[in-house]
């Protein structure tokens, strides 16, 4: 049953403990004004990138645009970083459950990214207890009793605190506006800084956040008129947001000076998305045969245009004084078998280095474990807060380099990982978790996406494997059934069928059998997690 305690806003969502203290009146009062000043500009830029994609199929690849080159030839920078923000060698990710928070926080790391996006699923309770959650740890009396392990609570020093909201296009069916559909990010943005700004600048740091799979400098532009109106309202001043936008898609590698200069004054760099821009490079060309992907797993840091993105990145932000973020290492460590944790940690070294002598000024970490390997790394070849004095003027990058097909053998491996990756990350999703460890990875939405935008390619442009079979759906279907045989052996029948996994396997065939590429695997499932899980 909906309830109206602001007027205009009613909430769907069931009541749970401590609900009340963030869904106060004067907090949704201030979400509904972001809502109805900044809402319709959101919808309309969602209809913009679909013309955009419309044009793309239509052959006008993405492009550096005509229209900013006075402003990308320009002399200008951002804002100064404020002190908390010089050093973020390491910084580590993760959903925003309570023992997560306290963990990431007391890791070592500069910076924890607490994830409303892609690592946590979208539940009531998930987002709710978030916030909850995240306003006690801003006030430092965040704790955790765990039945056998004790009490975990916050150390003396701790990591700064970065929130990421969700991105444009999801939608927050549990809040309405004046009878609208709510918006994920200006409920998730608003809520936190509504309850947490003055704290945190209070305590010395302020509000930060990274903003997820921006497409357009417009929409960055959105999003620097939402910082302006929130500080207006609370009388926070100008500038005191910091925002890290995620290089997470084809189309904004073409806009990165645009997207710094659009939030020049609420600036705090850029990060190099790896594994959502792998799935944005699919989707973007998924009209191009030419296109065809190499399995996953051989699309690494390496390719070609991959390495055209990160170092355009390392080049653009540091001419603008903005710190250039590297990519995140899934890998979480193998118990009961040194030798193959040992390989996959080689990797997580390799991948680090790889980045510091780049030039990036940090990287991210999924795993408390892997923190002070990534810091020793950037320890020894970063001996001062940041590189962005290294200035990348060798560096030419072309749209040519971009849009390079990555290099390597599709195997029948492949589509057997794709399939169960895939598959078992949105049985997981569905049941409310965002954040799952897979065959020795950490998984989360963008490699997901990336499984499923691939297995349509295949099917639509009908690739072969090595061995020369086509994909097609009838293959598809028939490694599922052989996959999912196999993890129900696994996992066993209980779990199995007491799961999510025929509407997970539904709805990844639903997607990679499309006409039309779905945009977003979160997206489509969405309506069932509202369902599933209240």
């Amino acid at each position: 049953m909906a309830t109206e305690t602001v007027p205009g806003v009613r909430i769907r969502g069931p009541k749970g403990p401590g609900f009340d203290e963030i869904l106060t009146p004067d907090a949704l009062a201030f979400v509904a004004d972001l809502h109805r000043r900044f809402d319709a500009r959101r919808r309309d830029l969602l209809v913009a990138r679909v013309q955009a994609k419309k044009a793309y199929d239509a052959g006008n690849l993405p492009s550096f645009p005509a229209e900013t080159a006075v402003m990308r030839a320009s002399d200008w920078t951002i804002a100064p970083l404020p002190a908390d923000l010089q050093d973020r060698r390491v910084e580590i990710t993760g959903p925003v459950d309570r023992k997560m928070i306290i963990n990431a926080l007391n890791s070592g790391a500069k910076v924890f990214m607490a994830d409303f996006e892609d690592s946590s699923a979208p539940t009531w309770a998930n987002l709710l207890d978030g916030q909850l959650n995240l306003r006690d740890a801003v006030n430092r009396t965040i704790s955790y009793e765990h039945e056998t392990k004790g009490t975990y609570s916050l150390a003396d020093k701790t990591a700064t605190l970065l929130v990421r909201p969700r991105g444009l296009h999801l939608p927050e069916a549990h809040i309405e506006v004046d009878g609208q559909t709510g918006s994920g990010s200006l409920f998730d943005f608003g809520l936190f800084f509504f309850h947490n700004a003055k704290q945190q600048l209070a305590n010395g740091t302020g509000p930060y956040f990274y903003l997820p799979k921006l497409e357009h400098y417009l929409e960055a532009r959105w999003w620097n008129d939402v910082f302006v109106a929130a500080q207006s309202a609370l009388g926070v001043p100008i500038g005191t947001i910091k925002a890290t936008v995620l290089i997470e898609t084809l189309p904004a590698s073409f806009q990165l000076d645009e997207i710094l200069f659009e939030l020049k004054d609420h600036s705090a760099g850029l990060n190099c998305g790896r594994w959502d821009y792998i799935f944005s490079f699919i989707k973007t060309l998924r009209a191009y045969p030419d296109k065809l992907t190499p399995d996953r797993g051989v699309m690494g840091m390496t390719q070609p245009n991959m390495r055209a993105y990160t170092q355009n990145v390392i080049r653009v932000c540091h001419k603008r004084g903005a710190p250039a973020m590297g990519g995140m290492a899934a890998q979480i460590p193998i118990k009961g078998d040194d030798a193959a944790n040992e390989v996959a940690l080689a990797k997580v070294r390799a991948d680090k280095l790889r980045e510091v002598t780049d030039g990036h000024d940090g990287t991210w970490v999924a795993h408390p474990a892997l923190v002070q390997i990534a810091m020793d790394i950037f320890d020894a070849h970063m001996k001062t807060p940041n590189q962005i004095a290294r200035q990348r003027d060798d560096v030419v990058v072309t749209a040519e380099d971009l849009l390079m097909t990555p290099v390597g053998a599709r195997t029948e491996h492949g589509l057997r990982e794709s399939i169960k990756v895939g598959v078992q990350y949105l049985e997981a999703w569905l049941g409310g978790s965002g954040c799952v460890p897979l065959y020795n990875l950490m998984e989360d939405a963008a490699t997901a996406e990336i499984s499923r935008t691939q297995l349509w390619q295949w099917v639509k442009h009908a690739a072969t494997l090595d061995d020369g079979r086509t994909v097609d759906m009838a293959l598809v279907r028939e490694i599922t059934t052989s996959e999912m045989a196999d993890i129900r052996g696994r996992l066993g029948a209980k779990r199995f069928d007491g799961g999510h996994f025929d509407l997970a396997v539904k709805l990844f065939d639903d997607m990679i059998s499309a006409e039309v590429l779905p945009d977003f695997l979160t997206l489509a499932a969405y309506p069932h997690i509202t369902t599933l899980t209240e």
